[in-house]
């Protein structure tokens, strides 16, 4: 419920009580970088198992057949990761502070991706069970890293230059699924994940020296205020609606990266293209697009003064690039190269939509919303993956993946055009 006030306060709920404000911090203050380079390490682990999937269950003897069932099985345990780590952090991010779950979320993640590394030489349980188990506890330390840089970003910096910091944060961070590809490639597969890990350590370091938000501060002085209640989001109709809409606005950004993408040799073969197409090779073109398409939605945003204009814009990029790639009948591996990094600029708008994400709800609830929002989409490439297999048995793999398509384009255009527009809002704010 929204209560009414004569000053300008927030949708949503009521204002804090005015307090001194720090000194303005800068794009390019320790915050802002720590989180920069937060976001490449969980980039480059996320995307590490999709990159090293073939060679790394080859490895393990297993065969071809054996590699694409288990190889989704691994998947879709990591994605149950992130499900289950977005809400554990969300919550201790709103409970305990943004910067427990920085810490506490890269620590879980480095340890998984190091003990991936020594799958080959695990003898006391079976090697694909251990990976995945592994996998499982990576997801749940990667689901922390980017709400909870966006949440403490949004919230220490003025609302002039929260736009363009965050877009800053995953324009460098998109980049870690380039490095990871090109690890993997100049080193090996175990290699790589030793790196991840150890980037990630690395890291902790660097964080030290980051100061904990102001405002997150201010209301663990409040006792009487609920932090970090998850259940919250669905017992008020105003607040589900915000919290539905955030997940529906980031769900063409996994039905690009989570199908047309990571299924891009399917769709390569589908489409007559003499010349495999590597989808290690396709995400990484994808995620150099992203990075283009984060650094400039943040400034469009600013530019336009609107959030919802500038996800508008880029999601209808996405569409346009998605009809050329399904249908304009390419036959060359180039330009299929080149219409993947045209989708990753279309879906660049992913640091706006995790923003968009934590303005829509107040400080006690900002960091749970904010993380739990983004792995609620990764999720969601469960269902989708499930209703393209089951849809190209009868309407082969083009109209599959665009059938799956549609349906995830018109929830993110009806959620971006209904949701409440949030540029220059104040955050000073709690959820009633």
């Amino acid at each position: 419920m929204v209560v009414p006030d004569a000053s300008s306060k927030p949708a949503g709920g009521s204002v804090q009580p005015n307090r001194q404000r720090a000194a303005p911090i800068g794009l390019f203050s320790l915050p802002v970088i720590v989180a920069a380079l937060g976001y490449f390490v969980d980039i480059y682990d996320l995307l590490l198992f999709g990159i090293v999937r073939v060679p790394s269950l080859k490895d393990l003897g297993l065969a071809p057949d054996q590699i694409s069932t288990i190889g989704g099985r691994i998947i879709n345990w990591q994605m149950a990761g992130l499900l289950l780590g977005g809400i554990l952090w969300g919550v201790l991010g709103d409970k305990r502070g943004r910067l427990s779950v920085l810490f506490g979320s890269i620590i879980t993640y480095s340890i998984a991706n190091i003990a991936c590394g020594f799958v080959k030489h695990v003898t006391f349980m079976d090697p694909v069970t251990y990976y995945a188990l592994m996998r499982f506890v990576a997801g749940v330390g990667l689901a922390g890293e980017l709400g909870a840089g966006i949440t403490l970003v949004s919230e220490i910096l003025p609302k002039e230059k929260r736009a363009i910091a965050t877009s800053l944060v995953a324009g460098i961070g998109v980049l870690g699924a380039v490095v990871a590809y090109f690890t993997v490639k100049l080193f090996d597969w175990e290699t790589a994940f030793f790196v991840g890990g150890g980037l990630g350590f690395g890291l902790l370091l660097l964080r030290i020296g980051v100061i904990e938000s102001g405002m997150f501060t201010s209301i663990t002085e409040q006792k009487h205020v609920s932090r970090g209640n998850f259940f919250a989001f669905f017992t008020n109709a105003d607040r589900l609606s915000r919290y539905l809409k955030c997940i529906g606005i980031g769900i063409p950004t996994w039905f690009i990266t989570g199908i047309l993408a990571s299924f891009s040799n399917e769709f390569g073969r589908a489409l007559g293209i003499a010349e495999e197409i590597q989808p290690g090779l396709a995400i990484t073109w994808l995620y150099i697009g992203m990075a283009i398409g984060d650094l400039s939605n943040g400034f469009i945003s600013q530019s336009l003064k609107s959030r919802k204009k500038a996800i508008a814009l880029f999601m209808a990029i996405a569409l346009v690039f998605s009809l050329l790639y399904l249908y304009i009948g390419i036959k060359s591996a180039t330009i299929f190269y080149c219409l993947c990094l045209g989708l990753g600029f279309g879906n660049g708008y992913w640091a706006m939509f995790v923003t968009i994400s934590a303005e829509q709800f107040g400080t006690n609830l900002r960091a749970t919303a904010a993380t739990t929002i983004p792995n609620m989409v990764r999720a969601f490439l469960i269902p989708m993956t499930l209703s393209y297999q089951a849809l190209k048995p009868s309407l082969n793999i083009i109209n599959a993946g665009a059938i799956v398509g549609l349906v995830s384009f018109i929830i993110g255009f009806y959620a971006i055009l209904t949701i409440p527009e949030t540029h220059d809002k104040d955050l000073n704010y709690l959820e009633e």
